[in-house]
Order: C-alpha cells, then sequence, then structure tokens
C-alpha cells in the first residue's frame, strides 16, 4: 500500500509554473504585483483589473509559480484602424478597464505585461509573450500592437538627440533599454513613436515605441523582414537533439556548464524540445578517474540523482524547454529487496513538472556489467506539444513498446542511446525509422560520442543522432527530418508539423494505423496500471 501511495503522488504531481488565463479571484494578487513592480506609477485598481478581466476572459493570463502570481498580461482586441492611428494608453484601453474591448477586432492590443523582479530569471515575460501569440494564433487575428516603455529613454535621450534616433540606437544595440530590445528579440517591429502615451511614465518621458507583430500564418506577406534567429512556423513543434561528446571532467559544476551551454542553444532557437542521450551522466565518473568494480561505480553515480533531477528541473524552467535528460542509473524501491538500480530517464518539463520512464530492457550488459533491472511501467507523458513517449536505447527494438506508447497517444517518441560501434548503433537506428514508419510517427535520437577510458562498458563510443519521419509525401524524401555527422559533438534541429501526422494517418498512401487487424490481434499490457 505505501507503494502504491508514492506512485500516486508521483503522477498527480502539479506544475510549478503555469500559465493561465486570469480570474476575478486572482484580483488581489495582481493588485498586489503591480504594487510590488511599479513603486514610481500608480499601481493597478482593484476595479481596473475585474475590468480587465470580465470585459475580455480570454486576454488576460497570470503566471503562477507554486501557487503564487508572478506575472500578469492584460490584453484587448480592436480594429487595425484604431491599432495603428496615433493613441494614447487611456484612450485605447478605456482607462485601463478594457472598455474598448471590440469582440471582432482584428488585432490583438497588448495593454500591459509585469513580471515580479524576483522571479525574473525564468522567463516568465517570455511566456506570457508566447500566451499572448497562442491567442492570436488561435482565433487567426492579423497580429499584436501594443505601446512599449521605454524606461531608458530619460537617461539617454541627450545621446540620441531625438526620441526616434533613440529607437534606431537600440535597434542597432548602440545603445541599451531592456524592454525595447526585449520585445524586438520577440519579432515585434517599431512602427513609430508614440508621443503622450502615458502621462505618469516618467521614465520613458511619455513615449512609447509603437510596435507590432504580425500573425505569420494569417499575414505573410506583413510579417517582419528583420532577420530572425531561428524563426519558425507557428504551426509547428521544434525539437533539437544533443550528439554528447564524453570527456573528462574535473567536478559537478563543470558538467553543469556544459549541459547548460546545449540548453541555452536551444533555447535561443526557441526549441519546444531538447534530448540527451542514453547515460551520458557516466562522465561524472571521470572527475575522481580512479579504476573501480563496475557495480561499485554505478552504486556510487546513484549518488548524483536529486542533484541531477534539480539540476534539468531548473535549466527547464529557466530556459523554457521541455527536457529529455537523456538517462542516469537511479536508486528504486524494490519488492524482494531493499533498492535495486534501472536505468532512468528524467523528462524535467518547463512547467516544472517531473517524469520518469524506466528502460525496460535492459542489454546483457547493462545486466551483466552494472546489475540495472528493467521497469515495468510505460505511459505517455503530456506535453505544451502533446503526448509524447520515451524509449531507451534497446527499449526501441521492441515493436510492442513503441505500439503501447501510440495507442495511448503518443505522437513523437524519444530515444536516448548509447552505443559503442557501428552495428550496435544500426540496430537502434533501422529499429527507429520502423518504429516512426508502423507508428505514423516521429522519432528522435541522441547518442554519446567520445570516450571515457577507464569507465567500464564506455570505453568508446558511435553514434549519429538523427529526427525521423514516416515515409510518405508529406515528409522528408528519406524520412529523416535532421540528422548529424557520425561521431561529432553536435546539435540537429527540425521543425514538424503535427497536421502532417494526422494526414498521414488518415488520407496518406499507406494508413498503418487506421489498417490493423484488430479483429486478428492486439497489444496487451500485463501489468496492472495504477
Amino acid at each position: 500500500m505505501a507503494k502504491k501511495k508514492t506512485a500516486l503522488k508521483k503522477d498527480t504531481q502539479k506544475p510549478k509554473l503555469v500559465i493561465r488565463n486570469a480570474k476575478t479571484s486572482d484580483v488581489k494578487d495582481i493588485q498586489a504585483l503591480s504594487t510590488k513592480v511599479y513603486t514610481d506609477i500608480p499601481p493597478y485598481t482593484a476595479s481596473v483589473l475585474r475590468g480587465q478581466i470580465n470585459n475580455y476572459p480570454e486576454g488576460q493570463f497570470v503566471a503562477t509559480y507554486e501557487g503564487q502570481v508572478v506575472g500578469y498580461c492584460a490584453t484587448i482586441r480592436i480594429s487595425k484602424e484604431r491599432a495603428f492611428a496615433a493613441h494614447t494608453w487611456r484612450e485605447i484601453t478605456g482607462g485601463g478597464y478594457g472598455s474598448t474591448h471590440e469582440p471582432e477586432g482584428d488585432y490583438l492590443y497588448g495593454m500591459e505585461v509585469f513580471v515580479d523582479p524576483d522571479y525574473r530569471g525564468i522567463r516568465i515575460g517570455d511566456r506570457l509573450y508566447t500566451a499572448r501569440k497562442n491567442l492570436c494564433r488561435h482565433y487567426r487575428l492579423k497580429g499584436i500592437v501594443f505601446g512599449g516603455r521605454m524606461p531608458l529613454l530619460h537617461k539617454r535621450l541627450a545621446k540620441a538627440k531625438t526620441v526616434d534616433n533613440y529607437v534606431e540606437m537600440v535597434k542597432h544595440k548602440e545603445i541599451r533599454d531592456p524592454v525595447l530590445a526585449f520585445q524586438l528579440r520577440r519579432g515585434f517591429e517599431v512602427i513609430g513613436v508614440l508621443k503622450d502615451y502615458l502621462p505618469s511614465d516618467r521614465e520613458s518621458l511619455a513615449y512609447a515605441s509603437h510596435m507590432v507583430w504580425y500573425n505569420p500564418s494569417v499575414n505573410k506577406a506583413e510579417a517582419s523582414s528583420d532577420k530572425k534567429y531561428g524563426f519558425r512556423s507557428s504551426d509547428t513543434v521544434r525539437l533539437a537533439t544533443v550528439q554528447y561528446q564524453q570527456r573528462r571532467i574535473e567536478s559537478f559544476e563543470e558538467f553543469e556548464q556544459i549541459v547548460t551551454y546545449f540548453v541555452d542553444v536551444v533555447s535561443d532557437y526557441r526549441a519546444d524540445f531538447v534530448v540527451f542521450p542514453e547515460l551520458f551522466t557516466l562522465q561524472l565518473l571521470s572527475i575522481e578517474n580512479e579504476p573501480v568494480r563496475p557495480e561499485k561505480a554505478i552504486d556510487h553515480l546513484t549518488d548524483y540523482t536529486e542533484r541531477l533531477k534539480a539540476f534539468f528541473s531548473t535549466l527547464a524552467i529557466k530556459y523554457n524547454v521541455n527536457i529529455i535528460a537523456g538517462s542516469h542509473p537511479t536508486k528504486v524501491p524494490h519488492k524482494d529487496k531493499t533498492t535495486a538500480i534501472q536505468n532512468i530517464s528524467m523528462v524535467c518539463l518547463r512547467d516544472g513538472t517531473i517524469h520518469e520512464q524506466a528502460k525496460i530492457h535492459p542489454t546483457p550488459n547493462e545486466r551483466y556489467w552494472w546489475n540495472i533491472e528493467g521497469g515495468d511501467k510505460l505511459d505517455v507523458i503530456e506535453t505544451d506539444c502533446g503526448p509524447i513517449g520515451v524509449l531507451i536505447c534497446y527499449d526501441a527494438e521492441f515493436p510492442e513498446l513503441s505500439r503501447h506508447l501510440v495507442d495511448q497517444g503518443a505522437t513523437m517518441l524519444f530515444v536516448p542511446f548509447c552505443t559503442d560501434e557501428r552495428q550496435s548503433y544500426l540496430r537502434v537506428r533501422y529499429s527507429c525509422q520502423a518504429r516512426a514508419v508502423e507508428n505514423q510517427c516521429y522519432v528522435v535520437l541522441s547518442g554519446n560520442v567520445g570516450n571515457l577510458p577507464r569507465v567500464h562498458n564506455m570505453d568508446i563510443q558511435y553514434a549519429q543522432s538523427c529526427i525521423l519521419t514516416p515515409c510518405d509525401f508529406a515528409f522528408s524524401r528519406d524520412g529523416i527530418a535532421a540528422d548529424t555527422t557520425p561521431n561529432v559533438e553536435t546539435v540537429a534541429f527540425a521543425d514538424l508539423r503535427m497536421e502532417n501526422l494526422h494526414r498521414a494517418r488518415n488520407m496518406g498512401t499507406v494508413q498503418n494505423l487506421r489498417d490493423r487487424r484488430h479483429d486478428l490481434y492486439s497489444l496487451v499490457w500485463h501489468k496492472n496500471e495504477e
């Protein structure tokens, strides 16, 4: 009974960071946050905040961290004519109440975004802007317009001479303005300057940058022509796979620096997911670099489990990316003895939730060298981009497992792997390509390269990480969305459309999932599900 309660607690863990629509019950917390953020501008009153929420409930968002309101975003809909005409904040927002909201307006107007200064390191502002963009895409509106603050204008106007020059100098990185620069990086462009926009904003000298973001799925011709770092279409999921080089390190902190570098890179490219290889944490054994018995080395490695879990969860939240953290030997309760060691993948989502997936089939080497035992549970993991599944290396060579995940709704399978030479790698690669074809799903592989000479069963590595698709007209010619050069540390990206999977499954040249003979065969998972 105790074990069952523990599993239930893990499955029902609540997200730490949540972006949701604001409710009138949040008014008190939002008001307190506005008082904390705006020390030189009158904070919002409760009646104004209630007006914003009641006038357009879908347009108001809060960010909560462990239940505490740490960010707020207010939005209304307006017509193109009003959006692009000269205006003040008071007249276009109805004095802040949002009473000027037009239900049939073809543009969103951003009235407000503010974030608790104590939580600015985890990209809450980025998430709120994303929620606003998702609202725009959902209703196929033409874009988003707002007047942006320029909080350093009062200090730099003498250098810039004019407000227009100030904006241009910020665009060319000749002057630093954190707010304007943030908005430019989010894909917004400046279309002018609004005078007397918000008289109480003394830092901005009452000016505002008149900004617009065009919805690329509706107004492609009007989309920003500025160069974008890792521009992506709005109807895709961006995946990144890290081909990770094993090398000797001196400390756990050095390991953190290497991993953070890769997560930072994929975050810059707006990736939704990043996957690391199987057992890439065995690099930690090189810190002392002393030859010890394999079973003792693995037992020592399990001591890092909780530290790794906290590290990857923090990265996922801070860099706004879902992390499939390869796999790591982990001690688990065992029905016949105190503990057992399983090869477990930690999946740390950007909302703060943590999931675990154990390897079902340890290889003969894992059993022989490290006494690793197999898990008995295989469930999909719900993410903000849809349900996913994780199969660790050898598990991908068993078709029943991927079919069990796809039956539960998975559209993407992540396969962290660790292979020593080309034949071993190709067993995994060919199996994963088959899984993509037979299940009409996407499969992402991530492997190790380099070597760890004094670590048993990890002395040499071979990998060519890749992102695989079904083979049909909607996908890449060879069923390969992206791959890497063998045995070179690198990152590969691919933008994948879920709509292509739905089309292939229902209207493709072949329709493997639809054409299964359920009258003849089926897959039954015998382990009782908790």
